[in-house]
């Protein structure tokens, strides 16, 4: 049996951190496990390609929750990488961190270090940020971090303005010390390519003898020695195998991934377990649970000036797109189609953001939802608005539905299942509608496409938004950190209550969600697990 000092399970985002910042050491061993194959295709590496992996099986794990009751039984479609760099590496590359107030809550949910001020220097050393000089901005860290700033769709400008016509402010960086208001997001881009962690942290890394990343091996099981991980069990071409870890196991599987790891390998909840005949190897009832997401609706407008349909839906704009991405590495293919948005507080008398906004310069109202990867927007000008809300509370659970590994499990999201998140249904949707009516939207919208004018009451509103609304894709929480081994998976060393030479270091350990896009915070994770591991393997 091969033996390393380290098994990372998860080539995804916070796992290809963890192999890299580890393997830092040359006198320690690094194993890095990843279910799928390889990221260096031209649709992951291309920026707006991104469109063409939503439905690809062969880089996304293409979950699809139970039907969901508060979506009047629709089920939800979620889009997980199962690839070399993971959700990364299909993701839409914005980069938020989230909100300063969101890590200080971590910290008062019993989580010490886990304070915007404690975490705050972990974004900046992941970060390569292009903008320029500015405080709490990171240079020459290993992900760039590009500003769209004089790159971004015209338009987007037309929505800003909008947006602070209503009295909210602008914005011209959402990670900075004033990151509240409307804007542009920054994207993880470098030189007109994704810049995931897989190209940033994993590939430099592979140079390194102390490192080895087998791709295609999916994990089947965790072994133990009593109460101490040992090592992983993996399939690989049809074929069983089992590694062994001297020092720790290290789950970097996601939110889906690590807690279906951990309930095939006897960690959950142990009625659960035992009602699928699989042996309790230890009692965790937290394990599946708090999972939370961001729940959007997009209201879609025809406009009377040129957006991004007018350049990608002819052939001949594709090809001049191309042509002028092949010849600086930039246009639109070199960014995302979600260019603006912010974060905004419904209500003056509330004390931080409550929705995240977005605004896209492109429209898909006609291609079904299955097509999109085809990148053909509407044949005429259309751009959508969309708003999530930034913490719901609604709290849902995953569970297995058999014990064999290759069985996708039961996801059940719960969305809407608190009055809290259906008075933000409502709140957000009235307010994509004040928005429009905004000058100088007003002067440019020509027409409310979807959902159109006979949604107008806020019993209206609120059935749109159960028909349509749907995840931003940012599940967190399953694996969730804090003190209380009945109520968290993981203490604040991110080590597995209860047992002993096991961790998680993924979006799983999220305590609560942040506001806004999840990729940076989980690099952020990872980052600080790669010094608590080494500080305390140094102890």
């Amino acid at each position: 049996m091969d033996a390393f000092d380290y098994v990372i399970v998860g080539a995804g985002t916070a796992g290809c951190v963890l192999a890299s910042r580890l393997s830092e050491d040359p006198s320690v061993s690094v194993l890095l496990l990843e279910a799928g194959g390889s990221d260096r295709t031209i649709w992951i590496q291309l920026p707006i390609g991104y469109g063409r992996t939503y439905f690809d099986a062969s880089i996304n794990w293409m979950y699809d929750t139970a039907p969901v009751p508060g979506l009047n039984g629709r089920e939800s479609y979620w889009p997980r990488g199962k690839v070399i760099g993971g959700s990364g590496s299909i993701n839409a590359m914005v980069h938020v961190r989230g909100r300063p107030e969101d890590f200080d809550d971590w910290k008062d949910l019993g989580n010490p270090g886990w304070g915007f001020d404690d975490v705050l220097h972990y974004f900046m050393r992941a970060e390569d940020f292009d903008g320029g000089p500015r405080s709490h901005r990171g240079r020459g860290g290993p992900v760039r971090v590009t500003d769209l700033t004089g790159l971004a769709h015209p338009l987007c400008q037309t929505f800003i303005a909008a947006s602070q016509t209503l009295g909210f402010p602008s914005t011209d960086d959402f990670n900075g010390p004033s990151g509240e208001g409307v804007g542009l997001y920054q994207i993880t881009t470098r030189d007109g390519l994704r810049a995931s962690t897989a190209n940033a942290y994993l590939r430099p890394a592979l140079q390194r003898k102390n490192l080895k990343l087998i791709s295609h091996a999916q994990a089947t099981g965790l072994t133990f020695d009593g109460a101490r991980a040992t090592g992983v069990s993996y399939r690989r071409q049809a074929v069983e195998q089992t590694v062994s870890a001297r020092r720790e196991v290290i789950l970097c599987a996601g939110t889906i991934g690590s807690a279906q790891l951990l309930m095939l390998s006897g960690v959950g909840d142990g009625a659960d377990l035992q009602a699928l005949g699989i042996p309790v190897r230890h009692h965790a009832p937290a394990v599946g649970r708090n999972i939370q997401d961001h729940l959007a609706v997009s209201y879609f407008y025809k406009t009377n000036r040129p957006t991004l349909n007018n350049e990608l839906r002819p052939f001949h704009g594709k090809a001049l797109a191309g042509l002028r991405y092949l010849w600086d590495r930039g246009g639109p293919l070199s960014m995302s189609v979600n260019q603006a948005g912010g974060f905004i507080r419904s209500r003056p008398d509330l004390t931080r953001p409550d929705l995240q906004l977005y605004f896209s310069p492109v429209s898909y109202t006609q291609t079904p939802l299955s097509e999109r990867r085809l990148l053909n927007p509407d044949p005429f000008p259309a751009v959508l608005l969309s708003f999530n809300a930034c913490r719901p509370t609604s709290r849902g659970r995953m569970s297995l539905s058999s014990p064999d590994p290759f069985e996708y499990p039961l996801i059940e999201p719960n969305y809407l299942s608190t009055d809290k998140d259906i008075e933000d249904a409502v709140t957000g949707s009235r307010l994509l509608r004040q928005l429009a009516a905004a000058e100088p939207l007003k002067s440019v919208f020509v027409e409310e496409l979807i959902p159109g004018p006979k949604v107008a009451t806020d019993e209206d509103l609120l059935a749109d938004f159960r028909d349509r609304a749907d995840t931003v894709y940012h599940p967190v929480g399953s694996c969730g950190m804090g003190p209380d081994p009945t109520r968290h998976v993981v203490d604040p060393r991110l080590k597995a209550h209860g047992l002993e030479g096991l961790r998680i270091a993924d979006a799983s350990i999220f305590p609560t969600v942040t506001s806004g896009n999840t990729n940076a915070p989980t690099t952020m994770v990872a980052e600080k697990a790669a010094d608590l591991i080494r500080s305390d393997d140094s102890a």
